[in-house]
């Protein structure tokens, strides 16, 4: 037994070694300044305030008093943003929960450039098969430098300008009805059963960890491409470094299962020797 746990520590060891335990998703040469570090548990600053769609000011904290979705995007973004808009539209009706009434839904631009004109076009590009009451609780927020870098400091979203756009992370985050981070999830498109488990965990407060970290493990962003691009190299080294720990781990099993045949069969012959 004591072989077997040996054997299991390396493996885990060997293969959990080379994922991605950092919660911040790099961008080579931008490592200080573009990706995730997850902020649990924090609460939205109560004084943040944004313009809705109207151009009217609003408290963020105001918007927020069931469990929420919070995306951050730019509008004329023509990379992921579009994507993980378009992922959010697509698990909102596949989720099983109803918008208003169980959830809200918010996006935030960090473009201080970006209009109440431009997130009542974004809305609707992506709010087609939304019936309008439904769509009334998803909404598009637009702000102030001030106020948007206060709120990305917040809650640990770090982006930067490249000549007349950003580079930046892709994630949505989920809030409890105190505005209170409970969860981050990463990639532009969302399994129906992972946001909503999260958004019944947000009714608790209860908060976790993200685990699900395969897009950031197996993708890298390429700010020229404005795309992220398959890193064959770290999943090819991660899938060698499994079999051989599997492999190693067979080899010891095998080891340990002759051994008692060996001894049982010299005690047989010395049993059949005796007079």
């Amino acid at each position: 037994m004591k072989k077997y746990a040996v054997a299991l520590g390396i493996f885990f060891f060997l293969f959990l070694g080379a994922l991605p335990f950092p919660a911040i998703a790099q961008v080579e040469g931008l490592e200080d300044e573009v990706g995730i570090v997850e902020h649990l548990d924090t609460i939205i600053p109560a004084h943040l305030t944004f313009n809705n769609e109207q151009g009217q000011p609003v408290l963020l904290k105001s918007l927020i008093n069931k469990p929420t979705i919070l995306s951050l995007v730019y509008y004329d973004c023509p990379g992921i943003c579009p994507q993980l808009l378009s992922g959010v539209s697509d698990v909102i009706e596949k989720m099983g929960l109803e918008l208003g009434k169980d959830y809200e839904v918010i996006t935030v631009s960090f473009n201080y450039d970006d209009t109440p004109q431009a997130s009542v076009e974004k809305k609707r590009n992506f709010l087609r098969a939304h019936s309008k009451p439904r769509a009334a609780h998803w909404m598009y927020l637009t702000g102030d430098s001030a106020n948007i870098y206060a709120l990305t400091h917040a809650i640990g979203y770090n982006f930067t300008r490249t000549g007349n756009g950003f580079i930046h992370p892709s994630c949505i985050l989920v809030l409890s009805p105190e505005g209170k981070v409970t969860r981050y999830l990463y990639g532009t498109s969302y399994l129906p059963f992972d946001v909503k488990m999260a958004l019944i965990e947000a009714q608790k407060g209860q908060s976790r960890p993200t685990i699900n970290r395969v897009l950031e493990y197996c993708f890298s962003y390429d700010p020229e491409g404005r795309k992220y691009t398959l890193q064959v190299t770290k999943i090819t080294a991660t899938i060698i470094i499994f079999f051989a720990a599997l492999l190693f781990i067979i080899l010891i099993i095998r080891t340990t299962r002759k051994k008692p045949k060996s001894q049982n069969t010299s005690y047989d012959r010395r049993k059949d020797s005796s007079p």
